[in-house]
């Protein structure tokens, strides 16, 4: 199965990048869900911080890909700065 819905002929360099980029987070947050998941149901203490570190590790490699697509995909600096890091009611932001 393809990752592009369009011929990727078509598609610029930028775009074929973005698709890596993208694809690249949604597999980082996937792996994190399930490091999760597992360290809930570990028995074993070693096991958890095992599982810990690893879940640490995709959330580094996720932030590390969203901030590669901030700085080169329109759109992302101006959504990111509005929303993160900040202590207000996320939905009021919007509306704000």
């Amino acid at each position: 199965m393809s990752d592009y819905h369009e011929p990727t002929n078509e598609l610029s360099t930028s775009t074929r990048d973005y698709v890596r980029a993208l694809n690249s987070l949604k597999e980082e947050i996937e792996a994190i869900d399930w490091y999760q998941q597992r360290m809930d149901v570990a028995s074993d203490q070693q096991l958890r911080k095992i599982l810990k570190h690893n879940r640490d590790e995709e959330i580094e490699h996720a932030c590390m890909a969203l901030e590669w697509l901030r700085r080169n995909m329109d759109g992302w600096d101006e959504k990111l700065s509005t929303y993160l890091f900040t202590e207000k009611d996320i939905v009021k932001i919007e509306e704000d």
